[in-house]
């Protein structure tokens, strides 16, 4: 029972240490310039994650974010996406790997070099390049 409660209090801190709901006040100003430049169209909400400062929002019927640094500059930007706009080599990899797993998000991520990743969670994220090569598992952090 004790090691049962250790183990939900350890998610409980790493789920709130991993993704904090910032009020926009505290959210610097050339974080939230970047965010408008990018975005001109689109309200943000906003999270503390590791580092940098997170923008959730939508735009063009999807759900996106954008991940910026204290200096403004965007990181990533990561948007929903469809199983059907993946690589075929990501569904084969994940319908090989994952059988029978529920995907519970799917997601395209441009780095701020242009590179693009694919990430499919399936209480995992699974993480391919722009070809559709797995490249990494990150285990979720309190994230659903």
């Amino acid at each position: 029972m004790k090691k049962n409660l250790a183990v939900i209090l350890i998610m409980f801190i790493s789920f709130c240490g991993y993704a904090q709901k910032l009020d926009v006040k505290k959210v610097p100003k050339a974080v939230k310039d970047a965010f408008k430049q990018a975005h001109p169209n689109s309200i943000a909400t906003w999270e503390w994650e590791d580092a940098n400062y997170e923008a959730n929002f939508e735009e063009g019927g999807k759900t996106m974010s954008c991940v910026i640094n204290r200096h403004g500059t965007i990181l990533e930007t990561e948007s929903s996406i469809t199983a059907s706009d993946l690589p075929a080599n990501v569904k084969a990899y994940m319908n090989q790997h994952y059988k029978g797993k529920k995907w519970k998000e799917v997601a395209k991520i441009v780095k701020a070099n242009g590179d693009v990743n694919y990430e499919v969670n399936v209480g995992t994220d699974v993480l391919f390049d722009a070809n559709g090569k797995h490249i990494e598992k990150k285990e979720e952090k309190g994230k659903d």
